[in-house]
């Protein structure tokens, strides 16, 4: 027979321990949160715009006109270039895809229902290019219909900006979010569980030092996320035919990332007072820090608040110069890329040397 009184009390007893298990509890109420917060901040109505590198080659009243309906639709923000700059090479400079180029006689073409192209560079991998294209097509469409009845004068001739594949922009953010996951999320876990089991009191009979400890720990997952760096880049490049720029640029990142992340895994895991609350706390830092910081989506499509937090995320510095370096050899930009990284590095990490204990209190 079944008996609710047994089901009601193995029902109590579950609750309970499943309320006590602090990581158990996180995935089940508090990341769908996470997620929702974030997701619905990404892709709200009011993300704002997308910044555009434009360079307007015409002199007349038109193209003018077309720049400002641009900057009217509330999706695209015109930055003007020169005409005597290479458009291609501002945005290799900027480390971005997005460009429009207003081609020379603009205006006396469209007057005189002369068909004319507009040039709109795209980076296939940042669905902000798709809304750059979309709402290019939508002003031209409107221009069109005003006065040729919908006729194709204005039209678009798509150019993508350096690489053309999706998997040479790809991989970098993926190698970002290698060196961010492996050592934050195992050094969180070991600290702390070293920390339960009383193993760092038994180390501190040992001649070791916390110093050595932790660099054995950031050497370790250094290698690994080399590793994990020759693994990625090499199924992209003999599997799908990759495109990407492998130059010495790339090894601050791998050197820093790691020891960044690792030394950040060493302060959650031993600040907290237990291995289920050091997993939530690290979960918490670390899942904000995948989605913010251009790993799966551009900076671009977010809001603005969204982009001035993401500047304060060590993450977003790493991808950034690992793009900048694997896709666009844009070299200054990558330096200011390490030299921040440097600094949060060396802070992160003298202070996880400082501050963990042996033994505790």
């Amino acid at each position: 027979m079944v008996s609710a009184k047994r089901i009601l009390s193995d029902l109590r007893l579950f609750g309970r321990g499943y309320l006590r298990n602090r990581v158990g509890l996180f995935f089940g109420l508090i990341f769908p949160v996470i997620l929702i917060l974030l997701f619905g901040a990404i892709f709200s109505a009011s993300s704002g715009t997308v910044n555009v590198y434009v360079q307007n080659q015409d002199s007349g009243p038109i193209s003018t006109l077309f720049l400002d309906a641009l900057n009217h639709t509330g999706t695209i923000n015109v930055q003007l270039v020169n005409v005597s700059d290479s458009l291609p090479q501002v945005l290799r400079d900027n480390s971005v895809g997005d460009g429009i180029v207003i081609p020379e006689n603009f205006s006396l073409n469209y007057l005189m229902g002369i068909p004319v192209n507009i040039t709109v560079y795209g980076n296939p991998s940042q669905s902000s290019s798709a809304i750059v294209s979309g709402t290019v097509s939508a002003v031209a469409n409107e221009f069109n219909l005003q006065h040729y009845n919908g006729s194709m004068i204005i039209g678009l001739t798509p150019a993508t900006f350096t690489l053309s594949k999706y998997i040479d922009f790809l991989i970098p953010g993926l190698i970002g979010f290698s060196i961010l996951v492996s050592p934050m999320f195992s050094v969180v876990s070991i600290s702390s569980e070293y920390k339960k089991m009383k193993l760092f009191k038994q180390l501190s009979l040992t001649p070791l030092t916390k110093m050595e400890w932790l660099a054995s720990k950031v050497l370790w997952y250094i290698f690994l996320s080399t590793l994990s760096f020759l693994l990625m880049t090499a199924v992209g490049v003999f599997l799908f035919g990759a495109n990407i720029m492998l130059t010495v640029w790339l090894i601050p990142f791998l050197i820093l990332g790691p020891m960044l992340f690792a030394s950040l895994g060493m302060l959650v895991g031993t600040l907290t007072k237990n291995p289920d609350t050091a997993a939530v706390i690290g979960q918490v830092i670390t899942f904000p820090m995948m989605f913010l910081s251009g790993t799966f989506f551009p900076i671009s499509l977010m809001p603005e608040y969204l982009r001035t937090t993401a500047h304060v995320l060590p993450l977003y510095y790493i991808i950034e110069g690992l793009n900048a370096v694997m896709v666009y050899a844009n070299y200054a930009q990558a330096l200011i890329d390490i030299a921040v990284v440097t600094v949060i590095t060396v802070i992160l990490f003298v202070a996880a040397a400082k501050l963990f204990k042996w033994r505790e209190d």
